[in-house]
């Protein structure tokens, strides 16, 4: 299954884009599902029918969900009473009832996540299309799985649930009660639903298309989402230039000024994405007949994975060489931190923290470049660590 994640600054029509893309993939044969983060059912608006938790079938070919996310929390925290029900009452804490339960921030995030994995698992359809929240909360959704996945090992690493069977002497031992088994059962059981959703972001056949309206707010805008997405390792396919303004209207209007601005906009754009835009009707679109006068672009087959490639330069200069892309990062906004086995990678308002390729785990950081959009972190071989004879 393909699965097309849309998102764009605050405001620049990412969800009547999302409803076009799905609906056009719909009419081409494609079995699609669209899925909608947004509290209001601003899917529902632009398709020009009522969505909601349940599937709803819009036409032949096209079902459209908005997953309920206070009713997924108030589930997953009732499920998490129960199986933590022994160390409540060791607390002495008072379980919550499910009429007092509110989503706390990051719920709607963790439903979408959830139902995206879901779709996924269930290959009833061809494509998935998700409109994601604006471009800061989405680009902190797709971080989302990778970072819980990390605390959960770190707070309950893997390799300690080995010592199950002596957790009760251990307990008696010390005094002081052990974690209980249902925790670390817990624990294995979110990692495994993290990981699937992991999978399915880092599939080569997930894609991220950026939606923007073309002038100054929207570059600035582009540029910082590119650059967080590019840290991520998520493929971008194309930037859908949105309420692009009819180019023969006349030079005394009023739009001159606005069109001047789209020209600048969208020549800078042609060196640095693939675009595609998209006309302005003249009104908000609603309902199929204008969702379809849009011609949002369909898929895009043509998408290369991004890869973090380490390149062998040892016989000319004695080091290994690991080449990040990260186009539209700053010099100045760089900061690399070599953390055991992990690289802490900061650019601008992003960081993350990276595993080690197995062969640079056994060198010493030497320096790094940025050259062209691409991060050239150079490592030596530690004599110490190295193979002999390499």
């Amino acid at each position: 299954m393909r699965t097309i994640l849309i998102t764009g600054p605050g405001g620049s029509g990412r969800t009547t884009v999302a409803a076009a893309t799905a609906l056009a993939a719909a009419r081409a044969g494609t079995r699609t599902l669209l899925l909608g983060a947004d509290r209001d059912d601003t899917l529902g608006a632009a398709l020009g029918v009522r969505t909601g938790p349940g599937p709803v079938t819009v036409e032949p070919g096209l079902t459209v969900r908005r997953p309920d996310a206070a009713e997924g929390f108030r589930d997953g925290l009732a499920a998490l009473q129960n199986r933590a029900a022994s160390a409540l009452d060791l607390l002495g804490a008072a379980r919550l009832d499910a009429e007092e339960l509110t989503p706390l921030p990051g719920a709607e995030e963790l439903a979408l996540l959830r139902a995206v994995r879901d779709a996924a698992l269930a290959e009833a359809h061809e494509l998935l299309v998700v409109d994601l929240p604006p471009a800061p909360r989405a680009l902190a959704l797709l971080a989302l799985p990778e970072e819980l996945r990390r605390y959960l090992r770190r707070l309950l690493p893997p390799e300690r649930q080995a010592a199950r069977a002596l957790r009760p002497v251990l307990g008696r031992l010390a005094g002081v009660p052990m974690p209980a088994e249902s925790l670390y059962e817990a624990a294995a059981r979110w990692d495994l639903e993290l990981a699937a959703a992991e999978a399915v972001l880092a599939d080569r056949h997930t894609v991220v298309r950026l939606v923007a309206e073309p002038g100054p707010a929207g570059a600035d805008a582009l540029r910082t989402a590119r650059l967080g997405l590019a840290l991520r390792g998520v493929c971008t396919d194309l930037l859908v230039a949105n309420r692009v303004l009819p180019e023969d209207a006349p030079a005394d209007s009023w739009l001159a000024g606005p069109l001047a601005q789209q020209r600048k906009a969208l020549d800078e754009w042609q060196g640095a994405y693939d675009v595609r835009t998209v006309a302005h009707l003249g009104r908000d679109p609603r309902g199929a007949d204008d969702l379809a006068a849009l011609d949002a672009p369909g898929v895009n087959p043509d998408v290369t994975p991004v890869e973090w490639p380490v390149s062998d330069r040892l016989a000319d200069d004695g080091v290994l060489v690991w080449h990040i892309p990260l186009p539209g990062a700053i010099r100045d906004d760089l900061d690399l931190v070599r953390r055991g086995d992990e690289l802490v990678v900061t650019a601008g308002p992003f960081r993350r923290i990276v595993p080690l390729p197995s062969a640079l785990r056994r060198c010493t950081v030497e320096g790094a470049a940025l050259r062209d959009g691409t991060l050239a972190v150079r490592f030596a071989p530690d004599p110490r660590l190295w193979p002999r004879g390499r």
